[in-house]
């Protein structure tokens, strides 16, 4: 009997020790799976630091002298944007897919949308409602000023840069793409917030427009399902949307080029991949495979 209890033992020791081997083993090989790089940008213009997500291409070398278009995101955190339309133009860009070429994404983290992707408004309502908002000008001096040239001169860069946003993200770059189109020649504005202060930023002149568009420039709007505004002001945003559209076509200017893409399946919670997807078809349309 005790030298059964005795082998029990043993046996019951020789288990626990290789048992704590291999999970010493397992947590040894572990490693992070790393998508692409956290950097930092302190911004005067915003009085802050900022984080940027950045995805960089499979073979990206400092080193070499390729150089790589470079996609801009709002609403760029970890755990909003970035991740899956980093694995978007990871994929359009793989060598059997090569609908994208590879490109460098920028992810800019949030820290107050409201804030960064809003101009002024005249409701009252709206600023007591949201009182951190209309700071718009700050944002954008922010990427004219300080961001684009940071990625210039730390990433192997192209002249090509494209914008995503979508929501207020969407506002902020319809009001680039009216202002200062020159930002970017390519523009992603999914479900873009247009009735904000009333659908006001719809009131440029087209004349303007079309002495701003000085460059090519490649506009993708699109817009699901989305139905009334979160205003008490009632606006139809897949209306609102679709007048950005004819807004742009009105100034009649040979440097744009706009398509529209509505999807009525999808709302505005699931538009975003499937739009972004789609406007890669239409800024590098392939006519063979």
């Amino acid at each position: 009997m005790n030298k059964f209890l005795i082998a029990s033992f043993l046996l019951f020791f020789t288990s626990f020790l290789f048992s704590q081997n291999k999970k010493s083993k397992t947590t040894e090989t572990s490693k992070p799976f790393v998508l692409g790089v956290i950097d930092e940008i302190q911004s005067k213009e915003l009085g802050e630091n900022r984080i940027l997500n950045i995805y960089l291409p499979e073979g990206y070398n400092p080193a070499d002298t390729v150089k790589y278009p470079v996609i801009y995101l709002l609403d760029g955190s970890a755990n909003e944007d970035f991740i899956h339309i980093a694995g978007l133009v990871q994929f359009n860009s793989f060598e059997w897919i090569n609908q994208v070429p590879k490109s460098i994404v920028v992810g800019i983290a949030t820290v107050d949308r409201k804030r960064d992707f809003t101009f002024p408004t005249t409701l009252e309502k709206d600023k007591t409602r949201f009182p951190t908002t209309g700071h718009s000008d700050k944002f954008i001096a922010f990427i004219e000023k300080e961001l684009q040239p940071f990625i210039d001169k730390k990433y192997k860069t192209t002249d090509s840069k494209t914008i995503i946003g979508q929501s207020l993200g969407g506002l902020l770059g319809s009001e680039i793409l009216l202002k200062k189109p020159s930002l970017f020649n390519k523009y992603v504005i999914v479900s873009p917030s247009i009735w904000w202060d009333n659908g006001s930023i719809l009131n440029l002149d087209s004349q303007i427009l079309q002495e701003n568009f000085q460059q090519p420039t490649e506009i993708y709007i699109a817009v699901g399902k989305e139905g009334l505004t979160p205003t008490e002001i009632p606006r139809v945003m897949e209306v609102d949307a679709n007048l950005l559209s004819e807004k742009i076509q009105l100034s009649k200017s040979k440097n744009v080029k706009v398509y529209f893409d509505y999807f009525p399946n999808e709302n505005h919670g699931t538009i975003l991949h499937l739009a972004v997807f789609n406007s890669f078809k239409f800024f590098y349309p392939q006519t063979h495979k």
